[in-house]
């Protein structure tokens, strides 16, 4: 049994499909689907229901898929003792990072971190951060970012507490103020994320808290597209200042939302009481370095 096999299926069960686990392991469909065949035939039975829609397990493949995450883990710890044996001259680093936000905060740390640690191999996953979690969970990757607040099993490090402003298109009446209230677009209709985003329940909970459900014209996992239905007159859109910044999104407004409950508050997070590589704690140092955010920006 071959824990490249195991990997491929354990991806497969998580995601849902062939083809977003093939993306996600940076392989192709033909490799997983034969990963997950050669199981199959080690195991003499069907792991996996093949659907027009994707897969999911059988019995079999349940039972499988719980045993493949732990021995998946302890592979990882092994490796991580054999890292400590090497110190920093190899390893791996396993690192979940969210769509949004990450280019302009962490590329700078990328290159820092390969001019330091030149032999990591950097084995990056970008998904949202409720995905991410999961992932953290399952053991596919040491260290995310998601946002706070943080449930019990993570142990974390802050890395940005950021406000969150309002896209408001050209005419939209409050386009030209400095600040404004949640409550002040109860009756516009909302450019929200999509599924998996950790911005979504904390944006739907400060709106009930306000009294009121924000109605989603429409959903999106990407920023420009976003800013482009905002401008289209679909809605307003609720970002972190930071993927406003250095972006010229005139004639649209960028309106500060006076808040305290609703801000982007990210960290780093890694499972509680998990021992972590040297290349992890390679990267919590200098993010702690070069992000040292118990900062409010204002």
């Amino acid at each position: 049994m071959e824990l490249r096999n195991l990997k491929a299926f354990v991806a497969v069960v998580r995601l849902g499909g062939f083809s977003k686990a093939a993306r996600a392991l940076f392989s192709t469909q033909s490799t997983v689907s034969k990963a997950v065949s050669q199981l199959e035939e080690e195991f003499g039975q069907a792991l996996l229901e093949r659907l027009s829609t994707g897969a999911r397990p059988t019995v079999a493949g349940e039972l499988v898929y719980t045993r493949a995450v732990a021995m998946l883990a302890e592979g990882d710890h092994l490796l991580a003792e054999l890292s400590d044996l090497r110190g920093l001259l190899a390893g791996r680093l396993r690192l979940g990072l969210p769509i949004f936000g990450s280019a302009r905060l962490f590329a700078p740390l990328f290159a820092e971190y390969r001019s330091r640690y030149p032999g990591v191999e950097i084995e990056l996953m970008e998904q949202g951060s409720a995905r991410l979690e999961e992932a953290l969970v399952a053991g596919e990757v040491e260290l995310a970012v998601s946002l706070l607040p943080i449930a019990e099993a993570f142990s974390w490090q802050p890395v940005r507490d950021d406000p969150m402003v309002a896209v408001l298109a050209a005419d939209h009446p409050l386009r030209d103020r400095q600040s404004l209230r949640l409550a002040e677009l109860a009756h516009d209709p909302f450019i929200l994320f999509e599924q998996g985003f950790a911005l979504n329940p904390r944006i739907e909970h400060a709106c009930a808290l306000r009294g009121f459900t924000p109605r989603a014209a429409a959903r999106s996992g990407q920023v420009d597209f976003i800013i482009a239905l905002v401008a289209a007159g679909l809605g307003v859109a609720l970002l972190p200042r930071i993927l406003t910044e250095g972006r010229n999104l005139a004639p649209l407004g960028v309106v500060l939302l006076d808040e305290t409950d609703l801000r982007w508050r990210a960290a780093l997070l890694w499972r509680k009481g998990a021992r972590l590589s040297p290349a992890a704690r390679a990267w919590l140092g200098l993010a702690r370095e070069k992000l040292p955010q118990g900062v409010v920006e204002e």
